[in-house]
């Protein structure tokens, strides 16, 4: 496959998560040419689920001819999204997302954790970009994170490196649907604020807007003290709808638990690709790995 032409080439990107399944055509600069976005369906059938993501992709296909799939999906998931098991797409136990993909178009896929993706992007186009050492989060109806150290994004034996919804904030604190207790997701997610409010996050008071961020600095502080990490850049529509409350707190919490020398000026900034970056960031999951490095090279590897 050619690589002299890259900002030319197009990557049919697909965005999975347990509020909305999205889809678009993205070039070699990052740039969406067409996305289309529908909710995620609340079924037990997991086939109902692909459906609706069948649908958003036809919508998008016709806009480029792309070189291949790149995926972001919740996870916890198999090497390779050959299986994946999203926490929020409770249809979805050991689907064969990867194979049911590349039937469906016909073209290479490659399936990366959700998270992971959008640290792909935010390094190629985003906040990070220029920065070898980082963390990238989305705080949205889960939380999930990826890790790039030294310019490369970190995997782990099963692909699920960077999970950092489920580093444990409040050892006493809720129950999780990973089975452990008090982890970040269970208390900073969307999903968790709704039922310890009885309210839809997006109506947090100040006070629990600060106590979300809060949460999500100690996160950051753990995962900046064991890594080195000189950045945190997080995404997703609790985050960036809670706004300066949150991220003045987790700043806050970082400065109380960040106390290395090293660890000390670590600091957490909004995504800077808004509400494109799951998408650019599949895009990048799939331009990293189709033969496509050398015209990318700015993107973490």
């Amino acid at each position: 496959m050619s690589t002299a032409s890259g900002a030319e080439s197009f990557v049919l990107a697909v965005d999975i998560g347990g509020t909305k399944l999205a889809a678009a055509m993205v070039d070699g600069s990052g740039q969406i040419l067409l996305r289309s976005v529908v909710p995620t369906p609340a079924s037990d059938d997991p086939e109902v689920v692909f459906g609706a993501l069948a649908t958003v992709i036809d919508q998008v296909r016709g806009a480029a001819d792309p070189v291949g799939c790149g995926v972001g999906c919740g996870g916890p998931m198999s090497a390779g999204g050959e299986t994946v098991s999203p926490l929020n797409i409770t249809s979805w136990r050991r689907f064969p997302l990867r194979r049911r993909l590349a039937e469906l178009v016909g073209l290479p896929v490659v399936v990366d954790n959700d998270a992971k993706a959008l640290a792909l992007g935010e390094g190629w186009q985003g906040a990070a970009r220029g920065v070898t050492n980082y963390l990238a989060m989305v705080v949205s109806t889960g939380v999930g994170g990826g890790i790039v150290l030294d310019g490369r994004l970190l995997d782990g034996e099963h692909g699920n490196a960077g999970h950092i919804g489920h580093v444990v904030v409040e050892p006493d604190g809720r129950p999780c649907r990973c089975g452990g207790r008090g982890c970040l997701e269970a208390e900073a997610a969307g999903l968790a604020i709704e039922a310890s409010t009885g309210r839809p996050a997006a109506e947090a008071s100040v006070e629990i807007r600060r106590r979300t961020g809060m949460l999500v600095g100690r996160a950051v502080a753990s995962v900046a003290n064991l890594l080195d990490l000189e950045l945190a850049v997080v995404a997703g529509s609790v985050a960036l709808g809670f706004g300066a409350p949150f991220f003045g707190a987790a700043q806050e919490e970082i400065g109380a638990r960040a106390r290395l020398d090293f660890s000390r000026a670590t600091r957490i900034v909004p995504a800077g690709l808004g509400d494109a970056g799951p998408l650019v960031g599949a895009a990048a999951v799939g331009f990293q790995v189709l033969d496509l490095e050398a015209a990318f090279d700015r993107i973490p590897r």
